[in-house]
C-alpha cells in the first residue's frame, strides 16, 4: 500500500523541483495522509509558491558585524559558555553570561528576575540578539532556543571566542 501511494509521487516531485510555475489543483488521499495534485498550465503560470521560515535569513554575524554592532550598542550579546570557561578564557565586554542550559528557562524569566540573577537587562524579543560560546557549536543550539520562544533577530557568532580572541589578539 505504502507502495503504491509512493508510486502516485513519481509524476508529482519532479514537476515540483524543477517547473517553479506548478500550482495545486486538488488533494489526493493516499493511505493516512494527502498528496496534493500539482498543474503546471499556462493559465496558472502567475502563481508562485514562496518558501516560509521562522528562522532570520541570515543566522549568523561576522566578526567585522559584531564589532560594529559592539560599538553602537546595537546588540545584545550572551555567551552561552559556563563561567569558569569565562574565569579561564576570557569574555567579550558587555557581553551577558548565560550558560547553554539555562537559556531556555532565561529568556522566559521577567525583566526583573532576569536583572537579578545575571547582571543585565533582558534582551526584547525584537532586539538583535547574538549568542557566542567557545567555538560556535553551542551558540548555534542557543539561537534554535531562542527562535523557539519568538526571538525574531537571534544569531550567533560562528568563530566563538576562539576567532574573537584571535582577531583581537588576545592571549
Amino acid at each position: 500500500m505504502a507502495f503504491r501511494g509512493c508510486w502516485r509521487l513519481a509524476g508529482v516531485v519532479p514537476r515540483l523541483l524543477w517547473n517553479t510555475s506548478a500550482v495545486c489543483r486538488a488533494s489526493v488521499p493516499v493511505g493516512r495522509s494527502c498528496v496534493s495534485v500539482f498543474d503546471n498550465s499556462r493559465q496558472a503560470s502567475a502563481l508562485h509558491f514562496r518558501r516560509y521560515s521562522s528562522e532570520p535569513l541570515s543566522s549568523e554575524v561576522s566578526y567585522e558585524q559584531l564589532k560594529q554592532r559592539l560599538n553602537n550598542g546595537k546588540c545584545v550579546v550572551i555567551d552561552v559558555r559556563e563561567p569558569w570557561e569565562l574565569r579561564e578564557y576570557g569574555f567579550i565586554p558587555g557581553s551577558v553570561n548565560v550558560p547553554l542550559g539555562q537559556v531556555s528557562t532565561a529568556l522566559q524569566l521577567s525583566p526583573e528576575d532576569f536583572r537579578e540573577k545575571f547582571g543585565a537587562e533582558m534582551p526584547h524579543r525584537t532586539d538583535n540578539v547574538v549568542f557566542l560560546c567557545l567555538a560556535g557549536i553551542r551558540s548555534k543550539a542557543a539561537v534554535d532556543t531562542a527562535a523557539s520562544l519568538g526571538y525574531k533577530d537571534a544569531q550567533h557568532y560562528p568563530d566563538g571566542w576562539q576567532g574573537w580572541a584571535k582577531r583581537e589578539e588576545l592571549k
